[in-house]
C-alpha cells in the first residue's frame, strides 16, 4: 500500500480560500522589520499567504488583513513593492 501524503493547506489572507501551500505565495515580516515575498517559504519571520493574484493583494490591503496576519503596520510603498514582486513572481504562462 502506498502512503497518501497529506497536502498542507493554508488560507489566503485576501480571498479567505483554503488552498494547497505550494499554490500560494508567502509574504514574510522578517525580524529586521522588512516585509517581502518569500519564494522559498522558509525565510525566518512571521508569514502570511496570498493567492498569486493582484486582486487578493488589493483585498488584503483594503481589509488590512495582511497587516493583522503579520502583526505589523505596512506602509503604502511596501504594498506597491509587493505588487511589483508579485508580478515578477507570477510569470505569465
Amino acid at each position: 500500500m502506498d502512503k497518501v501524503r497529506k497536502v498542507p493547506l493554508r488560507k489566503c489572507v485576501g480571498c479567505q480560500t483554503m488552498r494547497p501551500k505550494k499554490e500560494l505565495i508567502r509574504v514574510v515580516h522578517t525580524p529586521s522589520s522588512e516585509v517581502l515575498i518569500d519564494p522559498t517559504g522558509k525565510q525566518n519571520g512571521r508569514g502570511a499567504y496570498l493567492c498569486p493574484d493582484e486582486n487578493c493583494l488589493k483585498i488584503a490591503q483594503k481589509r488590512r488583513s495582511l497587516e493583522r496576519a503579520l502583526k505589523f503596520g505596512i506602509p503604502e510603498d511596501v504594498y506597491a513593492a509587493l505588487a511589483q514582486q508579485l508580478k515578477a513572481a507570477v510569470k505569465p504562462s
